[in-house]
């Protein structure tokens, strides 16, 4: 098999959906509500983020697995964005995930099926083209949930497959978090239930998270903690430096694929060189930008470059990890 060239930023999403959205007059029990024409976009947290970075001017390869008349569905629609990808064939359909818009109370519905149950060869060959990338690429993001048949450690073994790559990201949550921060990472990007969660803490007040944050670094060598907090801003802490940024008040149009806008908008000014506030003021923006999208549709470049003049972003001082 032939070696894959030279890439600069490769995503992995190991629990992949073809996301269906729509929206209903009023969400209503036993009864059948008629629903607008339904959208469908290529989900999953890697395939997201490489969405997003190609709305930004980079190149990313998608990495995911797929089966089934749904697994052709989800590679057109990746094919759509312009996304370059390596589909790994399954025996199992992929899933399909929903959204529902209630136009009365403006609420949204997310009803998340379980993935595709992966064999082990199968999962073993999403790490192998992983190992595989010659020369390695400066970036590996891996990004979202386990399907069955995965393994626990699987984000661990993600660190492993990419055999010292400069750069590896993992957004994930849960004892898969823990397994990739065993391994070594480079940067974490968890909500705030998730790092409440990860750092065994309820406080959501600054100086709590900030010490969390020391200990979680101090431990796991973490480079970089992005910690998303919604309307709440960011906060974004490395062994040497704090930095907060304010959240934008926006009227969300939904609120699926704001953390994965979030961090494709981040990863999109560090693979430039950029400095860790323009990082961070940027991950802001863009998950800002994808509350304007319906459904899953993510942010568009032009408002992530648009609303990051009005993110601001000022050093905490006194924090030293």
């Amino acid at each position: 098999m032939a070696e894959i060239p030279q890439l600069d930023i490769v995503t992995l999403t190991i629990n992949p959906a073809v996301d269906i959205s729509t929206s209903v007059k009023k969400m209503v029990p036993y009864t059948k509500m008629r629903c607008a024409e339904p959208q469908r976009d290529p989900g999953g947290g890697g395939i997201n983020v490489a969405r997003v970075l190609r709305r930004l001017g980079l190149e990313a390869t998608a990495v995911y697995p797929a089966g089934g008349a749904t697994g052709q569905t989800l590679t057109a629609l990746v094919e759509r964005e312009a996304v370059r990808s390596i589909v790994i064939p399954i025996s199992n359909d992929t899933r399909e995930d929903i959204t529902i818009f209630d136009e009365t109370s403006r609420e949204q519905f997310r009803l998340v099926f379980p993935g595709a149950f992966l064999s082990e060869f199968e999962w073993q060959q999403c790490l192998d083209a992983i190992a595989r990338f010659s020369p390695q690429a400066a970036f590996v993001i891996a990004s979202g949930s386990l399907p069955p048949g995965a393994p626990a450690d699987f984000f661990g073994r993600v660190v492993r497959a990419s055999k010292g790559a400069a750069k590896v990201i993992v957004d994930t949550s849960g004892a898969s978090l823990k397994a990739a921060l065993e391994a070594g990472v480079y940067l974490i990007k968890p909500n705030l239930r998730e790092f409440q969660e990860l750092a065994g803490i309820s406080s959501a007040d600054e100086s709590s998270l900030l010490e969390a944050g020391r200990r979680l670094i101090d431990r796991y060598r973490i480079e970089i903690i992005a910690l998303s907090m919604g309307p709440g801003g960011a906060l974004l802490l490395t062994r040497d430096i704090a930095l907060r940024a304010n959240g934008l008040a926006m009227e969300p149009v939904s609120v699926s694929g704001a953390g994965d806008s979030f961090l494709g908008a981040m990863v999109s000014r560090l693979a430039n060189g950029d400095k860790l506030d323009s990082a961070l003021r940027y991950g802001v923006a863009g998950g800002s930008a994808a509350l304007l999208s319906p459904g899953t549709g993510l942010c568009l470049g032009a408002d992530v470059h648009r609303l990051a003049s009005s993110v601001n972003v000022t050093i905490i001082a006194g924090y030293h990890a």
